[in-house]
């Protein structure tokens, strides 16, 4: 297999140094006229749950019964898992249960190599990741080396560094630093594509407690950038321009118990790569309780100098239900105060609700209101999830922007109905 690992290596590599080829020359604006982002996901596939034996009638076998091959009635009331790489269309498989193909699975030192691409395709610019409308763009090639750290004896240690080229990078870099530093306007933009390094740290973790130190993702919001943790192929208005996207800093997340969890740490503002902007000096932190077995509250702040974004404070709280065993509910609310001339009053609603067809298909809603400085905007939007294989994903969706907030605060976006579909694999 070791071969293997290497084509796709390579095939990776390839993949990040052609597709910057297919880019037009854009430049993002300064760290003080540009607006941001934010991340957890979807649902997990639920595992079938096979007929309890008091509910079968055992009957002897009929003497022409071949025992190979299973009846109706064994179909019937046997695990769906276990017939459900049989369903095919002109002889290729629909949906295909398993373990998804890892590039290089963890190794006995704890480190693992893996990543993705990203393809997708929308016909009008939503004016936030997907501003690229009418041609097939490579949104994402991602790798990233991780050793998480393992405290159930004592300090550990680990680390995480990611890299992608993409038309995303602009809107992953550290748009937050003075320019030249990082990975922000230095050389890494290629037209409409670019290269980012949106983490790069290395963590510490003893019992119930970790610490990241470093160049990493922010806790605040749902909704992520990397592209195989939501569910939408489009972002919510509030993660892209009242959330940040990274921080610079150190955090710490300790497990208090099985239903509660803080988070408490400081960083350079937001999105910082290793460089403080206008004396950037933020808390990070907060807190995820379960209130039940079913509901889960997450509360996320950041108060103090946000950098770029200006003195002041944000939060976003997050409600995750579990209404049955295949549908969920998300409620999530953002908040930011600031004292910038540009914008300083941000809040949004986002309500979201995904229902698990089976492993292969699940369907979703998103609607959204979002607000800055008195001027609204709305935007619905339904999607579907088609995953035939565990390292493939299809991700059809159909949106609708409307009020007055879009031509208020946003040049490059147009009201109506937007259609998107992406695909990724992941390796």
């Amino acid at each position: 297999m070791r071969w293997i690992r290497i084509a796709c290596v390579s095939f990776g590599v390839c993949g990040l140094l052609a597709s910057h080829a297919l880019g037009q020359y854009w430049v993002r604006p300064a760290p003080e006229y540009h607006l941001s982002q934010r991340p957890s996901t979807l649902l997990a596939a639920e595992e079938p749950t096979a007929a309890s034996p008091s509910d079968q009638v055992l009957r002897p076998p009929a003497p022409t019964e071949d025992p190979e091959v299973p009846s109706v009635r064994d179909i019937i009331l046997s695990e769906p898992a276990t017939y459900a790489p049989s369903r095919t269309s002109c002889g290729w498989k629909l949906c295909s249960e398993g373990d998804p193909w890892q590039l290089f699975p963890e190794n006995p030192w704890g480190t693992r190599i893996g990543g993705w691409v990203q393809a997708g395709y929308h016909n009008k610019s939503d004016g936030r990741f997907n501003s690229h409308p009418d041609r097939l763009h490579a949104h994402q090639t991602w790798l990233y080396a991780e050793k998480v750290a393992n405290g159930e004896c004592g300090w550990d240690w680990g680390f995480r560094a990611d890299f992608v080229y993409g038309v995303d990078a602009q809107d992953t870099q550290a748009f937050g630093n003075n320019p030249g530093r990082w990975d922000y306007q230095n050389g890494f933009d290629h037209g409409d594509y670019g290269w980012a390094i949106p983490q790069a740290y290395v963590e510490l973790a003893k019992g119930d407690l970790s610490i990241k130190i470093g160049h990493f993702f922010t806790l605040v919001g749902y909704e992520v950038v990397t592209a195989p943790d939501n569910f939408f192929y489009s972002h919510a208005y509030t993660m892209y321009n009242s959330e940040p996207f990274t921080h610079t800093g150190a955090v710490a997340t300790y497990g208090v118990s099985d239903a509660l969890t803080v988070y408490a740490g400081w960083t350079l503002g937001w999105d910082t790569g290793f460089d403080q902007f206008d004396q950037g000096n933020n808390f990070l932190g907060g807190f995820s309780y379960a209130l039940s077995d079913n509901v889960t509250m997450t509360y996320i702040l950041g108060v103090g100098n946000l950098g770029w974004r200006g003195e002041g404070y944000n939060h976003s709280v997050v409600f995750d239900v579990a209404l049955t065993e295949k549908l969920n509910y998300v409620f999530q609310t953002d908040y930011v105060d600031t004292d910038t001339d540009v914008a300083n009053d941000d809040v949004g609603i986002n309500q979201y609700l995904f229902y698990q067809l089976n492993s292969c298909w699940a369907v979703g809603g998103r609607f959204e209101w979002w607000k800055r400085d008195g001027a609204s905007l709305y935007e619905a939007t339904a999607g579907l999830n088609w995953k035939p294989r565990p390292n493939f994903v299809m991700r059809p969706e159909i949106r609708y922007n409307w009020g007055d907030g879009i031509q208020q605060n946003f040049e490059d976006l147009e009201g109506g109905w937007i259609f998107g579909m992406d695909a990724i694999v992941t390796f």
